[in-house]
């Protein structure tokens, strides 16, 4: 495996930039993808959640870019806005150096103001498919000239209904691109999408012996419905996460939860589709900057967000299906750091379990209610069903009630503020090195110091 950038075609110049950065050693999909991309051909790849494919693709682009054409040259689709957002701060902090204009593009953004940006030179694009149909009707984007065209997250895509939108945009683009489509996972849908629009692409698939990172340690907990806000707690309490995040089905859901831990004390904020841009954006940052310590959040927040810090998740309510419950928590344990993932079920929702095992093709440790573990399967096969595949129209539809707390939650006097879980963690014996700086007094944070990210 190759050792650093440049052994794969990456110029000194921006693996001196990458250095600068901490990211000094390529990761699998990147040592396989990246000299595949430098030489023209498409690629397909896939790996898992946190395993650096935003690199994968952004560093040949980078490398391909001719800044003296002020045109669109590059076009990233992306499903979400937060994604849309996080990828062009990884690009910029590249471009900026390279004289390259990087542009995102997404809904809840001022139209006006990207359209003025959109006039100003722009050479690669990030954005999602409904805000750029809307500048294709209104004729303020031209992506005839997009040689190198990005899918990220496109089974996420297929799944929002996107997929009429993402075919027009692809055929909007030179009949000369090169395409490049990276998931987690790869529906056969997405495959046949890849057949259409791209010419005999490189199959680049890196898994480790799970389909899920073998750094992330995964539990379920069984537990009755009315009784999953004091357990949450409870393992708040147990684990002391640095930062975490919750996941729930729906926007109502998640309202309640975070609702009902900040009327426990915790320090908690929710992301969902209901906020405004301005608002994520808001929340997102804070969560970023440690500010706020569990983010409760829907689905929005499952594909390919990376917040450096992110030591636990727990799955409030269990995913229906198996790629939502992978991306889920892969918000953990990301670039070679541990993490642990947390699911908590009623008794009912054992079929939601058997279903994921089987799917990951690990068997998941287990516990109840009063921490007792349950006989668990063979780790080294994949998980035995009984009756055939499981599916969720199959599973016992009492589990799709999402119904919501039905009593205020009484505070506690004793407050769990969200600085005194972080407390436990070991302090620096240096407090000046660490990369959480101390802004109040009275308000002691520290953090684990974590070594420079490989990605």
């Amino acid at each position: 495996m190759a050792t650093d950038f440049s052994a794969l075609g990456i110029r000194r110049e921006i693996s001196d930039i990458l250095r600068e950065q901490g990211i000094t050693k390529p990761t699998a999909i990147q040592v396989q993808a990246i000299p595949m991309l430098l030489a023209g051909k498409d690629v397909i790849g896939q790996s898992q959640t946190g395993t650096g494919k935003t690199l994968a693709f952004v560093l040949p682009i980078l490398e391909k870019v001719d800044i003296t054409k002020p045109t669109v040259q590059a076009l990233i689709i992306t499903p979400t806005r937060e994604l849309a957002l996080q990828i062009t701060n990884e690009v910029t902090k590249l471009a900026d150096k390279l004289s390259i204009n990087v542009l995102s593009v997404y809904g809840g953004q001022d139209v006006d103001r990207q359209i003025k940006k959109l006039r100003g030179g722009t050479h690669i694009i990030v954005g999602t498919p409904g805000r750029l149909m809307d500048h294709l009707r209104r004729k303020t984007i031209y992506l005839s000239g997009v040689s190198k065209l990005v899918l990220d997250e496109a089974d996420q895509m297929l799944h929002l209904g996107f997929l009429d939108d993402v075919e027009e945009l692809v055929r909007q683009t030179s009949p000369k691109r090169q395409t490049m489509l990276f998931s987690a996972t790869m529906p056969s849908k997405i495959r046949g999408l890849a057949e259409r629009y791209m010419r005999k692409p490189a199959d680049i698939r890196v898994q480790t012996q799970n389909v899920t990172l073998d750094e992330i340690k995964q539990i379920i907990v069984e537990i009755p419905e009315p009784e999953k806000l004091d357990k949450l707690c409870s393992l708040m309490e147990e684990y002391r996460p640095y930062l975490a995040i919750v996941f729930c089905h729906t926007k109502k859901r998640a309202s309640a939860v975070t609702t009902a831990l900040l009327q426990k004390g915790y320090d908690a904020d929710e992301l969902h589709g209901d906020l405004s841009q301005p608002q994520r954006e808001q929340v997102m940052r804070r969560f970023r900057d440690a500010k706020v310590q569990i983010l409760v959040a829907t689905d929005i927040a499952a594909r390919g967000l990376d917040v450096e810090g992110v030591t636990h998740v727990f799955n409030f309510d269990i995913p229906r299906d198996v790629d939502s419950y992978i991306h889920r928590i892969g918000r953990t344990g990301r670039a070679g750091e541990q993490g642990m993932a947390i699911t908590l079920i009623d008794p009912h929702e054992q079929p939601y379990v058997r279903m994921i095992e089987q799917g990951i093709s690990v068997s998941i440790e287990k516990h109840k209610v009063s921490g007792h573990r349950f006989l668990t399967r063979d780790k080294r096969k994949p998980a035995r069903t009984e009756g055939g595949q499981f599916s969720a129209k199959n599973i016992n539809k009492k589990a799709e009630s999402g119904e919501i707390f039905e009593k205020p939650v009484k505070k506690k006097a004793d407050s769990h503020a969200g600085a005194n879980l972080r407390s436990f963690h070991n302090k620096p014996k240096d407090e000046k090195k660490s990369r959480y700086t101390e802004k109040d007094p009275n308000k002691r944070v520290f953090g684990k110091k974590r070594k420079p990210i490989e990605r």
